[in-house]
Parts: structure tokens; C-alpha cells; sequence
């Protein structure tokens, strides 16, 4: 669980990139952060993995405070915590398998198992069979995926996926995604920074959008609202004895409704015969 209450974040120069922040991110949940540039997207990713600090206000990670948490302690939360940079951060004159491997080198893992891991994550996310080229010999897809491969190494909690589609086709921005999700599945939280509208349209998760270091909304897709709403409306239920039992109620009354006409006109006629008579006689 993610937990942000009460994040401001302010520099010297009297910037503010976070006012006020409150949410609470599930384990196991799928949210997207959306907002224009400068909102302050990058700046709530940063604090998750502890690169900056809050200004006012306390982040949770699980079980730790991240306000207190010592240094010693940040490489660790960074095991929990897999980050897919916008920018990708691939080295250029490294193969993709070596790219991959860094990561786990430098967490003292030995040559043998890195390469090991390194390849079973490349074959996870469709690269099996490129671990020997370099991002240059790469698409744009291939190298998100590279990116996506090096933030799974640690088999993390959450993954934090700034921009991850920012520069590819619509395609393979949906391939993307569905890869994401598909980790999403496994039980990592997947918390994912976006400009592409045409992915959160045909989302059913979570959307939590910001403005100039503000929360403005949050909330889930209109289709998955939608659904929710049809799900709490109660179903009519059928009884067909009891729909019997009516109509029957409905025939005999409509029946003694008949009758009582019937009679009140045979009243009518015969006091009208009488009354005829009685003047007849009157004649006479």
C-alpha cells in the first residue's frame, strides 16, 4: 500500500510541485496519474523511491515510513520498488541481457545467477532471442520492454511506469499496457504516469488526476462507473404464482364490477316501468 497525506513539497525559490496531496494506492491495484506537464507527476514518483523528500506531510510504503526511513535503508526499498523511467535509461554500448544484469551486479548477486534472471525476465516480456543486441538495433517498443525487463529484476511490489507509452504508436502503446497489466495480474501494484487519453478511455481503473501540484479528481473510468451502477441496482424477481393470484383478483373484481351495473340497470328499467303505469292509471 502507497499511502500520501497531507505531501506538500516547496523549494527555496518558493516553488510548490505538491500541495496537499491525499490518496491511498491498494496493493494489487492498477492506477494511472494523469495530468499536463508540471503537475508534479514525477515529483510523487521521486518521493515513493525516496529521491526527495515532503516538505509538510507523511508518505507510507507498507509497513515504513518513508519520512523516517534511514539511508541505509533506501537500496532496499528499491528492490521493492521498480521504477520504468521516461527516459528509459538503457546504456547504449550494453546489450539489452547486460542492461538487465546491471541492477542485479550491483545488489552483489553473482555473474552466473544475474544472467540467469536476466534472461527468464527478457523471455517474460517478449524478447527472448535479442538479448544480444543493443537498444540501437531496438524499436521503440523493444526498448520500453527492455525497461520494463530491468524494472522487474527484484520481482518488486509496485512498479512505477513514468510516461511508459510517451513516444511509441498507438499499437504498440496498447501492447505495452497490456504487458503491464498482464504483471499487473501476478499481484504487482502498478502505478503508471500518462498523457495518452486513448488508453485511460478504454481503461476500467483507477484515474487520479493532477493539476499545477494539486489532486482535481479521482476517480474510475465512466464504463467501469457504469457497471457499478447496473450492478447495485436491484433485479426484479419472478413469481409467477403470485402474478397469477393477481390477475385472478383483477378478473373477479372487473366480474363483480359487471354484475353490479347489470343490476343497477335492471333497477333503473323497472322503476321507469312503474313510473310509467303509475301515470297511465292517473289518465284513466
Amino acid at each position: 500500500m502507497i499511502e500520501f497525506k497531507n505531501v506538500t513539497k516547496k523549494y527555496g525559490n518558493g516553488t510548490i510541485t505538491l500541495d496537499n496531496v491525499n490518496f491511498v494506492i491498494e496493493g494489487g491495484s492498477l492506477v494511472y496519474l494523469i495530468g499536463p506537464t508540471g503537475s508534479g507527476k514525477t515529483t510523487i514518483f521521486r518521493m515513493i523511491i525516496r529521491d526527495i523528500t515532503p516538505s509538510e506531510g507523511e508518505i507510507t510504503l507498507g509497513e515504513w515510513n518513508l519520512n523516517d526511513l534511514p539511508k541505509s535503508k533506501t537500496s532496499h526499498l528499491r528492490r521493492k520498488v521498480g521504477v520504468i523511467f521516461q527516459d528509459l535509461k538503457l546504456l547504449l554500448d550494453r546489450t539489452i541481457r547486460e542492461n538487465v544484469m546491471l541492477p542485479l551486479l550491483f545488489s552483489g548477486i553473482s555473474e552466473s545467477e544475474a544472467k540467469t534472471r536476466a534472461e527468464e525476465i527478457l523471455a517474460e516480456v517478449g524478447l527472448s532471442g535479442k538479448e544480444d543486441q543493443f537498444p540501437v538495433q531496438l524499436s521503440g517498443g523493444e526498448k520500453q520492454r527492455v525497461a520494463i525487463a530491468r524494472a522487474l529484476v527484484f520481482d518488486p511490489e509496485i512498479i512505477l511506469a513514468d510516461e511508459p507509452t510517451g513516444n511509441l504508436d498507438m499499437a504498440t502503446s496498447f501492447q505495452i499496457v497490456d504487458l503491464l497489466r498482464n504483471i499487473n495480474k501476478k499481484g504487482t501494484t502498478i502505478f503508471m504516469a500518462t498523457h495518452n487519453d486513448k488508453i485511460i478511455e478504454k481503461s476500467d481503473d483507477r484515474v487520479i488526476v493532477l493539476e499545477k501540484g494539486k489532486i482535481i479528481e479521482d476517480r474510475k473510468s465512466k464504463s467501469k462507473h457504469t457497471d457499478e451502477v447496473k450492478e447495485s441496482e436491484p433485479e426484479s424477481e419472478s413469481h409467477p404464482e403470485e402474478e397469477k393470484e393477481t390477475k385472478d383478483e383483477k378478473k373477479t373484481e372487473e366480474k363483480e364490477h359487471k354484475d353490479k351495473e347489470e343490476k343497477d340497470s335492471g333497477r333503473e328499467k323497472i322503476k321507469l316501468a312503474t313510473l310509467a303505469h303509475s301515470k297511465g292509471g292517473n289518465k284513466r
